[in-house]
């Protein structure tokens, strides 16, 4: 049986940075029409993913794992 060994990593980003990011999806998201409460991770969130995946180049599996959606899920989080 595997097992599964839980950490905490800093990512090495201003939260400003992150915090801009967010806003701008944000943006992308009203502008899209997308509605509150549809989306499984808020623009926090999704900004956070998309900066680990740039920054640290963390796996698209891990990302999702670490966020409780699906790869796909992952796969549009990070090219929306």
């Amino acid at each position: 049986m595997a097992s599964s060994i839980t950490y905490t990593a800093v990512l090495d980003v201003r939260r400003a940075t992150a915090e801009h990011l967010a806003r701008l999806l944000r943006g992308h998201r009203e502008q899209l029409g997308t509605r509150k409460g549809t989306r499984a991770l808020g623009v926090f969130k999704q900004a956070v993913l998309v900066l680990r995946w740039f920054v640290d180049g963390t796996r698209l599996v891990q990302l999702a794992r670490n966020n409780g959606i699906s790869v796909p899920a992952a796969y549009r989080y990070l090219h929306d």
